[in-house]
């Protein structure tokens, strides 16, 4: 059977959601498992007319909501219960301060841009997680937390696989270690739904187990393969369902079988240095995987980070678990992208649903505060080394260049040449545009 396994996923946030969700295609399909292999995306050709400055999307997802004010947005003047222990430090952009456990990101400042004034109004893990990665409010309550948890409108991921393609047999949307809590295909349906890698690639024992034929042999994977294709010359082949049927077979079949994907997803065949400087943690070997799928032509890979929910004593978490293994992914990556010539066609977006609040709470951590998060990008049409936006003294309000939801969407389309004025259809026939509302971010492009 072809399956893949969603779960089990734990995440450590305020509400305690401990996750399962699994997705089985086919039971006993004529291709080993491979009937309704549906999570495969058909060619769309992209017609907007808009230049493409990139041709994918790294995005690094850190679920629960970094501190911007501990991170990327110090405040070394306003009182110790705002600005918190960590001290600022220079960057290679002069007049550009970061915290310090952003160091190794600190010496490579000029070839990201800082994005200080995201803002909206959803102060919820799972109906923020929703809002940023679909553009649309929920219409449930925080809390509600089945995943995907957008079954309606489509997210980021799956709104470049359905109109740019996928390149080759690799798939256009990937999500790993498990599946982003918003990133599911909505409406679209299942052909636009993330291919997910579960598991850790950091351990000794990673694998993806959905690639292997499961006791079957590839001649036998290949009779079967032929059987199939009578059955559906008998059915008119090239006519209705049939034709469309036969391509997901077509390609599910390409994705079992091809050395290409097979290689991109073979982690092991990176020098032990070059991962060793990503970090042998979960999240910084995730990133070094995100980096060879960009590498194999996947459109969209969705990095989901867990653990920045630091409601009590946060210091020590932030300080010895959480920004030090990011700092160095991040940097190690866009290092790496750079070597590689990816950089230049590739746009890296990292970013969490919301901030945290300015003030330290009594339980010596910081709450939830969607009023105002950094945004860090890199990558394809993006101008580097520089500041965009300003919070207030104590890093609460924006209080220079807002940029919303709708901005971000907008600008990630605009640099992938994708219309975001586009409408769609949902099932009922009513217009959904691509975006709602927003500009491209003032300034970020070159």
């Amino acid at each position: 059977m072809f399956k893949l396994e969603l779960g089990p996923v734990t995440t450590r946030r305020c509400d305690r959601i401990s996750r399962r969700h699994a997705l089985h295609i086919g039971s006993a399909g004529a291709l080993a498992g491979l009937t309704l292999p549906r999570l495969l995306a058909e060619e769309v050709a992209n017609n907007s007319g808009i230049k493409a400055r990139a041709k994918s999307v790294l995005f690094l997802f850190l679920e629960g909501g970094p501190p911007h004010q501990d991170m990327w947005d110090p405040k070394p003047e306003a009182p110790a219960e705002v600005r918190g222990p960590f001290s600022p430090i220079s960057t290679s952009v002069p007049g550009t301060v970061v915290l310090e456990h952003c160091h190794r990101s600190a010496q490579i400042a000029e070839k990201f841009t800082i994005v200080r004034s995201h803002t909206h109004t959803d102060n919820g893990h799972s109906t923020g997680y929703h809002y940023v990665m679909t553009g649309h409010k929920p219409n449930f309550a925080d809390g509600d937390n089945p995943v995907p948890n957008n079954e309606f409108y489509p997210s980021l991921g799956s709104v470049v696989s359905r109109e740019l393609g996928p390149k080759g047999a690799i798939p256009a949307y990937i999500n790993l270690p498990h599946p982003m809590a918003a990133g599911g295909p909505g409406f679209y349906g299942a052909e636009h739904a993330p291919f997910v890698i579960e598991g850790d690639p950091s351990q000794p024992d990673f694998e993806v187990k959905d690639l292997r034929l499961s006791g079957i042999s590839e001649d036998r994977l290949s009779l079967r393969k032929r059987l199939l294709a009578g059955v559906e010359n008998q059915l008119k082949r090239g006519q209705g369902r049939a034709a469309t049927m036969s391509t997901y077979y077509d390609k599910a079949y390409t994705l079992m079988t091809s050395p290409e994907v097979q290689h991109a997803f073979d982690i092991s065949r990176e020098p032990p240095e070059l991962r060793e400087r990503y970090g042998m943690s979960q999240f910084g070997q995730c990133t070094l995987m995100a980096r060879r799928l960009i590498e194999a032509g996947c459109r969209f890979v969705g990095v989901d980070g867990p653990g920045w929910d630091v409601h009590f004593n946060c210091f020590p978490s932030l300080q010895n678990d959480l920004i030090p293994p990011t700092d160095q992914a991040f940097s190690a990556l866009i290092n790496d992208m750079e070597d590689r010539g990816l950089l230049d066609e590739t746009l890296v977006v990292m970013m969490g649903e919301m901030g945290r609040t300015p003030r330290i709470n009594a339980q010596a951590g910081r709450d939830h505060w969607s009023m105002a998060q950094t945004i860090i990008f890199a990558g394809a049409g993006i101008k580097p080394g520089q500041v965009i936006g300003a919070t207030d003294h104590d890093a609460a309000s924006v209080i220079d260049t807002p940029v919303s939801i709708s901005d971000l969407l907008r600008t990630v389309h605009h640099i992938l040449g994708v219309d975001s004025t586009k409408v769609v259809t949902d099932p009922l026939s009513r217009p959904i545009p691509l975006v709602d509302g927003g500009e491209v971010i003032p300034g970020l492009l070159t």
